[in-house]
């Protein structure tokens, strides 16, 4: 892996199988993940509980919860910057990946940092009606932005509503300076909210059960549509891309667990429904 310090090459190594009797190899540096003292400070049972506590009105009052999630992202980037660059976010070229209607603009600015947000939706864009100065309609797996231009780039749960989020992480790379940081944050298909407003438990039978039994009780199908705007996206396959890309890796958590809980990312089955949303962390190094 580009960039890895020979004494960190003796961390785990994790297997898992593919389909058929093929299987692959993923080198993860977990062992980077305690490097984070910053990040870790952030990652409390307190602010886990608050950020659950939001997710009731995702749908209903999206302002309050996008607004406290855009707080709590810059605060998390903020720290990532300055445990893996050693500075501030200040003056910052900073791309936020599928930003939507500009809910996170405002907590990036107050950090006097220059923000840009691209999004493929019109609509999504204008939806609450927020004036974001460097608003760029495009499509993730395909950055209208030259190569090297971002000083951080990162992407907030869009990675599991588009059919192939490892082409825009590659993306969100290409367009990243040599030595900032690309920071993929996404909600875990078999975790608790993989199912996102279908429910807890009906993803567990099948996405496309859960669709339907969704429409059939309210009338109207969910704003994600399993195999449409929602895909099963786990964190084998994003370790796997993350190892592909010869980035390094800064670090790999769970994103709303507090950090006593952080160890649940090394375990290859488990992971897969206790991490509710994984963070996977790469530093340019080429």
């Amino acid at each position: 892996m580009g960039g890895v310090a020979p004494a960190q090459e003796q961390d785990l190594h994790d297997h898992a199988s593919l389909t058929g009797s093929h299987r692959y190899t993923v080198t993860v540096l977990f062992s980077s993940s305690s490097r984070l003292a910053r990040t870790r400070h952030l990652a409390t049972l307190r602010r886990s509980v608050r950020l659950l506590r939001d997710f009731r009105f995702e749908q209903t009052r999206p302002e309050v919860f996008y607004g406290h999630l855009a707080e709590d992202t810059a605060r998390l980037l903020e720290a990532l910057h300055a445990d893996c660059t050693g500075t501030g976010l200040s003056g910052r070229r900073i791309l936020d990946v599928g930003g939507g209607p500009g809910y996170f603009s405002r907590a990036f600015a107050a950090r006097d940092c220059a923000y840009v947000t691209v999004e493929p939706d019109v609509g999504e864009m204008a939806a609450a009606g927020i004036e974001v100065d460097a608003a760029v309609r495009g499509s993730g797996t395909a950055l209208p932005f030259r190569d090297g231009v971002f000083d951080l780039t990162y992407s907030s749960n869009v990675a599991e509503h588009i059919p192939d989020p490892w082409a825009m992480g590659d993306e969100m790379l290409r367009v990243t300076r040599t030595g900032g940081l690309s920071v993929l944050s996404y909600t875990v298909w078999l975790g608790p909210f993989g199912g996102h407003e279908t429910g807890l438990v009906p993803h567990y039978i099948g996405g496309g059960f859960a669709r339907d039994r969704y429409t059939r009780r309210h009338g109207h199908p969910p704003k994600n549509v399993f195999g449409r705007s929602l895909f099963d996206v786990s964190c084998a396959a994003g370790l796997r891309w993350a190892q592909s890309t010869g980035a390094e890796m800064c670090g790999v958590f769970p994103r709303y667990h507090p950090r006593w809980a952080w160890w649940m990312v090394r375990v290859p089955v488990l992971r897969e429904f206790a991490v509710s949303n994984l963070v996977i962390v790469l530093r340019k190094t080429r």
